[in-house]
């Protein structure tokens, strides 16, 4: 089952809620791509390769490439979100809860942005529609647990990839250019990290595009009442939709993030930037082709670390490693708790 761009745009009409439940997801991709996206270039900023123009520029246009490449390819992270919450019920009810989680994401992602702190958008998604499909369902039965799962897995995997893929992929790059002269490493590193960094930030558009994907096409089928739907083509101008406005968002700003992920936790040269972007971009990729909807800014933070650690442990600013792994562990309970009183204060509104 799929549906036609015109089709689309007459239940727009027709349907309010599903309006607001399309411009309350926007929103959500644009902050995306405005708070997490920056992640992907970070390190690449940090080692002076691009400006931060420059590099803001480049992750916009491969988040672009990301989300229309990998969707026609693999869209299984799509089927995860699709499937990871039960909103059954009547639509009216079902496309409320749906607004008030993407209420809930938005106010989570704002709040992580005006400090600063590079947390997840994908985690507060789950955390968020997770939270909604509770209050709607009066329980616990609003979630599924074999996708839930998924999630987890994700979550332990990409985090020790990440760290572990970095600390070799440094150790790998420096024996291999060991007896280079570092006049002329330096300059190749710098252009290397360059294609490094749009590697990654391909890889964020192509996860964090199918996780929002998923939740419009979970909005478009509550409203044909086929909430159950178990099969489904994602059409084109739903690609093109979404990786336009996420790209949009990634060049609207995020310096903040860069600074604090590429230049205040560890000071890196171009060759350990460029390790640390392959290393997170190759461990997006296995994510991706395994279904596992994942956190580009947990696989990139951590690949980092791993980077930091490969020189030595102090390297790395494990006081500021502190505070994103505080921020990881607080958002899903706290923007499932947003997303569950959220919504309750929407059912009894509308």
């Amino acid at each position: 089952m799929t549906i036609i761009l015109t089709d689309f745009i007459g239940q727009l009409l027709e349907y309010p809620v599903l309006l607001i439940t399309t411009i309350l997801t926007l929103s959500v991709i644009m902050v995306n791509g405005w708070t997490d996206a920056p992640n992907a270039v970070a390190t690449c900023v940090g080692t002076r390769s691009l400006s931060p123009g420059k590099a803001i520029i480049m992750a916009a246009f491969c988040n672009f490439l990301g989300v229309l490449v990998m969707t026609l390819i693999n869209s299984s992270v799509v089927q995860t979100i699709y499937n990871i919450a039960d909103f059954r019920g009547d639509t009216k009810s079902s496309l409320v809860a749906l607004c008030a989680a993407m209420v809930a994401i938005v106010l989570w992602a704002s709040a992580a942005w005006v400090f600063g702190i590079p947390t997840s958008e994908g985690h507060a998604l789950v955390a968020g529609i997770s939270g909604a499909a509770i209050a709607l369902q009066g329980g616990l039965s609003g979630i599924n647990p074999d996708e839930w799962t998924k999630v987890v897995y994700g979550l332990f995997i990409s985090t020790l990839m990440g760290f572990a893929f970095g600390f070799g992929a440094t150790r790998a790059v420096e024996t291999i250019s060991r007896n280079f002269d570092r006049r002329k490493a330096t300059p190749f590193f710098k252009k290397a990290q360059i294609g490094g960094a749009a590697a990654m930030a391909f890889m964020h558009g192509a996860q964090d595009g199918q996780k929002f994907m998923g939740i419009f096409m979970l909005g478009i089928f509550l409203v044909n009442g086929e909430a159950e739907a178990s099969n489904f083509i994602i059409p084109i101008w739903l690609m093109v939709l979404c990786s336009a406005v996420m790209a949009l968002g990634t060049s609207i700003g995020g310096y903040r993030i860069i600074k604090t992920v590429g230049m205040n936790m560890v000071k890196l040269e171009p060759h350990q930037g460029f390790s640390a972007d392959i290393a997170a971009a190759t461990s997006l990729l296995f994510s991706s082709i395994w279904g596992l909807p994942v956190s580009t800014t947990h696989t990139k933070t951590t690949a980092i670390m791993g980077v930091g650690v490969s020189r030595r442990v102090s390297s790395v600013n494990w006081s500021i490693a502190k505070d994103m792994a505080l921020a990881w562990v607080l958002t899903f309970p706290g923007c499932g708790l947003v997303g569950y009183f959220m919504a309750h204060v929407f059912l009894r509104i509308f």
